[in-house]
């Protein structure tokens, strides 16, 4: 019976669907207006021009597609559009100039407790915060491109910011000049696919407290310190590029108290750090390029049970740091381009495994200045001294197979 009636109810909210037009030579000259008369079910489709209203509030289920891509200014001083309401879809604006405050979020575009919202192809401008979910669930964010141009992280807000939402698709967004170009926290069961999150102040994408979540196929180039992965579990890292995250603090990835999560097939590449773990219990991480960083991967002593298999290290200053021995964690089948070991029996894994901490990577961590004498021949002398007789470096850590060619991933 429930079955029937809802089939029914979709059919008269269907039979009953309009479409409003919105513009210079439409019935109705203001959105606003046009929202107001629209009933459940209904498009309101605005025709370009330029709009100055006050905080749209939709609290029905309908569609507001841009034609020509109308631009909604907020004049630095209200929220461009309030969602209030499940099944909305929002498509086709340039949404610019939201009001900034350091009490209120403002937000192009705000989901408040809603369910099925769709924020799809619009152009946001100078926003506070770009497209702000709380308390969604099952919201699609796709295609969006959000420019700011902020110069410090307070005069700043997020790209797209996510708290305490579910079931979250964030698919093919541009963000650049925010505060963090994608934030997440207190959000499950999501995903942020192909997206390109790049020159933001902080981070390219911040995860607090978030678990079950997946990201994949995303650009993180350029950013304040790359992308954070804090106080999390069950989350899932595949195929992003993270680059020129240059910066005294700065990394690919950082991993804080974050626990059964797997990072394959990433492109780590002119990072300060490419992995940052502190805290960090079993994480697998496989067939990842490192390439040209700074240290490959910085690994503290509070980890325990990460597996490092099948990587490439190629060009790496420093291919692993620690300030711990390393016991509890596993590195096995990685190519290292710094590896002078040999194949007697040519089966292309290493006759003798392969320390990855130097003694100079030992002392710079406990002496960053000393970072200066690299490239001297002290240098390479104590580190070809402490190959043979290891006393410095942790004597467990090390690669007992280490690939005698790099591996093709």
């Amino acid at each position: 019976m429930r079955i029937i009636l809802f089939i029914l109810s979709c059919i008269s909210l269907s039979s009953y669907a309009g479409v409003i037009k919105v513009g210079r030579e439409q019935q109705h000259k203001s959105i606003t207006a046009a929202i107001d008369a629209a009933r459940a079910g209904d498009t309101v489709l605005v025709d370009g021009g330029i709009y100055y209203e006050k905080n749209l509030v939709i609290n029905k289920p309908i569609v507001l597609k841009g034609v020509n891509q109308p631009v909604l200014d907020a004049e630095k001083k209200y929220e461009n559009i309030s969602v209030k309401s499940d099944n909305v879809t929002i498509q086709g604006f340039v949404l610019q100039h939201t009001g900034v405050s350091s009490i209120v979020d403002y937000a192009a575009v705000k989901i408040y407790n809603s369910r099925n919202v769709s924020v799809i192809d619009n152009i946001v401008k100078d926003a506070f915060f770009g497209i702000y979910s709380q308390y969604g669930t099952r919201c699609l964010i796709k295609n969006n491109t959000l420019t700011a141009f902020a110069k410090t992280e307070q005069s700043s807000g997020n790209g797209i910011h996510c708290w305490k939402s579910d079931s979250m698709q964030i698919i093919g967004n541009t963000v650049t000049g925010h505060r963090d170009g994608i934030y997440f926290e207190f959000v499950t069961n999501s995903v942020i696919w192909r997206n390109q999150s790049f020159k933001n102040l902080r981070y390219g994408l911040h995860f607090m407290f978030s678990n079950n979540d997946a990201y994949i196929n995303n650009v993180f180039q350029n950013n304040g310190a790359g992308v954070a992965v804090m106080f999390s579990k069950e989350v899932k890292m595949f195929n992003n590029f993270f680059q020129e995250n240059w910066g005294d603090a700065a990394y690919g990835i950082l991993l804080k108290e974050i626990n059964d999560s797997y990072i394959e097939g990433n492109h780590f590449e002119k990072n300060t750090s490419a992995i940052y773990a502190e805290g960090a219990n079993r994480i697998f991480v496989k067939r990842n390029i490192f390439k040209n960083n700074g240290w490959a991967f910085k690994i503290q002593a509070s980890c325990s049970e990460v597996m490092l298999e099948y990587n490439n290290f190629l060009g790496n200053i420093f291919d692993v740091g620690t300030n711990g021995s390393l016991v509890l964690n596993r590195f096995n089948n990685n190519y290292w381009d710094k590896y002078e070991g040999y194949d007697l029996n040519r089966d292309n894994i290493g006759d003798i495994p392969y320390r990855p901490v130097s003694m100079y990577s030992m002392i710079v961590e406990r002496n960053p200045p000393a970072v200066i004498l690299f490239h001297s021949m002290m240098v390479s002398l104590m580190d070809k001294s402490e190959k043979i007789i290891p006393s410095l470096t942790p004597e467990n850590l090390k690669d007992e197979h280490p690939m005698m060619k790099p591996l093709l991933l």
